[in-house]
């Protein structure tokens, strides 16, 4: 079993292979996910490739960020350079990086990132059929599904086992994004699920009621659960942390190295021991709380021990509260009170914490003097109750060996220009005479069966209705009242969200409900996971749609998820309007003036635009009624959102919907003619449906709406 570890610089790099990582993973300057680490040059990598080759040791590169269009030629050179030097897997994200690898680079070996969101063997066995020899499963699976997956499964399966956690499901979450264009599939995230809210009491937005850290969750920690990963063909146990220490990487290494190797001896007095030590090693790791998250079915309300709003989410050690400031600029100095009995020493590293969660800011301190059972500490920053963590001592900078031993002078990627390719699926090429798949007009999603009745006075051209189990049971139940709309007019949509327990070939709850509902004349879906594909295989009268949470932000990527079999495709809701174009081969026609009638490709007619919705900002497996007593809150910007909890999990809306339906008539005269009103999420009300026609007729701009990425697109400074 492989020792994955991260090495978010050169300094990381030598302390996890120091203590005895038999791989490591890092990032170079662009494309990956931690572009806030320090990540390496192409000399670095170079060097650290030569070294580690030299070792015996493996070497990832994490490419596990999407793309945009005009990116393209930027991803081939990078393909392209990374193919030249031969690292033993890049881990990837976006399915336009898989097309554009296996098509251009056969021999860069594939490993799915968990930002794929790959929760289920048929999710697995989706990407293997690609050219993907290992998938890093999502983070919110119990050791049962993990062992479920493995038993379906021929590709290697990666698990983190340690370090921070997301409370949004892998590769599931938009609320960076939304809040300012900071996304996490671009490597961008601001972490605002560990920021501080206010309950607002009411519903009203300044209506200030008690605060929390509700949605940060506690340190993953499976350390003692090793000996069954291994039980279970795990073939590697993954470390996060590229944006941690030195010290903290080789801490943890070290502790895991204990328990892996003893795991591999079979000696179980030997396992309990190395159990022990590394338990030990890990006290001083300066993290947060530990938890063993989803291991032991910690979706359920008696196992939600991974979220405790009262603790800021914070690492390291507290010191407690600013007590007292003296001195100015240069000479500035805080009282704080460490726990008993700890001696703090120049050159610790502290970070302080704004007391209204407005900042966090890390000082290696230059001063320290005892003053009672206080001690006084520099510090240029902070205020009176601020919170004080220490975060690393200097006996933690422990010296290794450098790995990387010379400067290779490496000169990185070329200027060469990405190729074109193809988007036809392998429907298409056996069904000729399909037609236009879908009709032209409105799609109005909702996520309950009875909103359907709300719809029936402007009778959309489609309705998309979210294909959960309890809408599943609804739709099957024979003595059930008629619905108004027929089978041929409801698409039914399903959850990105796609583990094992849904998707078991045997005994997943989802595919015997596909087949039923197929029976019934339920023949269009929206499918958001590479694992949903599989479920149509054999189905000729099936038209399916490639779903917003698969990313296709690129023509690579829409050529990779159209071999899945897709027939359409919904533009991401991250997506903005010059991507948009870029992707379709929207262009002015030669001499014509600038704002005259664009062409229109092929892709238009498949293509699916929301002008409408509350964006799904978190996507939480577990039902969070039981821990968190609120159902909106609000950051101290007053921003607001809806908490909704259920059986099938939890999920975070803006108060402020997204709305570009002001658009569409220039959205009209670009091609596109399929525009989606997502009405999901929170409770529909018949009033605010009308009023939301209306504006549509008008193409009125609504009042209090937010344009989301679509002008100004991803943050990029």
């Amino acid at each position: 079993m492989e020792l994955l570890a991260p090495a978010g610089s050169p300094e990381a790099l030598d302390a996890a292979i120091g203590e005895g990582a038999d791989a490591v993973y890092l990032g170079l300057k662009d494309f990956n996910a931690r572009l806030r680490s320090a990540n390496f040059t192409y000399s670095q990598f170079e060097g650290a490739l030569k070294s580690l080759r030299r070792m015996g040791k493996k070497i990832y590169v994490t490419v596990n960020t999407v793309f945009e269009q005009r990116e393209a030629d930027r991803m081939y050179q990078f393909l392209k350079y990374l193919a030249g030097q031969g690292p033993d897997a890049l881990i990837v994200q976006d399915f336009g990086v898989v097309e554009m690898a296996r098509s251009q680079f056969p021999s860069l070996r594939l490993h799915a990132s968990t930002q794929m969101n790959i929760a289920s063997a048929r999710g697995a066995n989706a990407l293997s059929r690609h050219g993907v020899s290992r998938v890093v499963l999502a983070r919110e699976l119990s050791l049962e599904e993990m062992k479920s997956v493995k038993s379906e499964t021929n590709l290697e399966l990666e698990v983190f086992t340690h370090g921070a956690l997301c409370i949004s499901a892998s590769g599931l979450c938009l609320f960076s994004s939304f809040l300012g264009g900071k996304s996490a599939n671009r490597g961008m995230c601001t972490q605002a699920c560990r920021r501080l809210y206010h309950c607002n009491t009411d519903g009203v937005t300044g209506n200030e009621g008690e605060s929390g850290y509700y949605f940060s969750p506690n340190d993953l920690q499976l350390l003692e659960r090793v000996p069954e990963l291994a039980a279970a063909g795990i073939a590697a146990l993954k470390i996060e942390g590229r944006m941690k220490s030195a010290g903290y990487v080789g801490a943890v290494v070290s502790a895991y190295r204990l328990v892996v190797d003893a795991t591999a001896s079979g000696d179980e007095e030997q396992i309990r021991q190395s159990i022990e030590q590394g338990t030990e090693i890990l006290r001083n790791d300066f993290a947060r709380p530990k938890t063993q998250y989803f291991f032991n079915d910690g979706f359920s309300a008696a196992e939600i021990d991974w979220l405790n709003p009262a603790q800021d989410g914070g690492t390291g050690i507290s010191l407690g509260t600013i007590l007292k400031v003296k001195g100015t600029d240069g000479e500035r100095r805080a009282l704080v009170c460490p726990p008993r009995g700890m001696s703090l020493s120049a050159r610790d590293s502290v970070r302080i914490h704004r007391s209204d969660d407005s900042d966090r800011v890390t000082h290696k301190l230059a001063f320290v003097k005892p003053e009672g059972g206080n001690c006084w500490i520099s510090a240029p920053e902070g205020s009176l109750g601020d919170s004080v963590y220490l975060i690393q001592t200097k006996e933690m900078r422990k010296r290794y060996a450098p790995v990387i031993s010379s400067n290779t002078g490496g000169k990185g990627p070329g200027r060469d220009r990405a190729p074109s390719v193809q988007i036809q699926t392998e429907r298409q090429k056996t069904h000729t005479k399909r037609g236009d798949t879908f009709p032209e007009g409105l799609y109005i999603a909702v996520s309950r069966p009875q909103d359907l009745y709300i719809m029936q006075s402007s009778r959309p051209a489609r309705i998309m209705l979210d294909l959960s189990a309890k809408n599943a049971k609804y739709l099957l139940d024979e003595n059930k009242p008629p619905l108004p709309f027929k089978p041929a007019e409801i698409i039914l949509t399903l959850d990105p969200w796609f583990p094992q327990a849904d998707a078991g070939y045997e005994t997943g709850r989802v595919a015997g409900n596909i087949e039923q509902l197929i029976e019934k004349g339920y023949y269009q879906y929206v499918v958001n996971n590479p694992g949903h594909f599989s479920l149509f295989k054999g189905y000729e009268k099936v038209k399916l749609i490639a779903g917003p949470w698969l990313y296709t932000f690129n023509t690579w990527s829409l050529s990779f998820v159209s071999s899945l079999g897709a027939d359409g495709f919904v533009s991401p809701l991250e997506n903005n309007r010059q991507n948009l174009e870029r992707t379709l081969g929207v262009k002015s026609r030669s001499g014509e003036k600038k704002g005259s009638k664009k062409r229109h490709s092929a892709l238009h007619s498949k293509f699916f635009i929301t002008v409408f919705a509350w964006p799904p900002l978190f996507n939480i497996r577990a039902n969070l009624a039981h821990v968190l007593d609120i159902d909106s809150f609000a950051d101290n910007k007053d921003e607001a959102f809806s908490l909704v909890t259920g059986q099938e999990g939890s999920r975070v809306y803006p108060q402020k919907p997204f709305s570009i339906i002001d658009k569409i008539p220039f959205l009209k005269e670009a091609g596109f003619a399929r525009f989606i009103i997502d009405l999901s999420g929170p409770v529909l009300k018949k009033s605010n449906y009308r009023d939301l026609m209306r504006a549509v007729k008008m193409s009125a701009p609504l009042p209090h709406a937010s344009r989301f990425n679509w002008k100004d697109g991803f943050f990029s400074g």
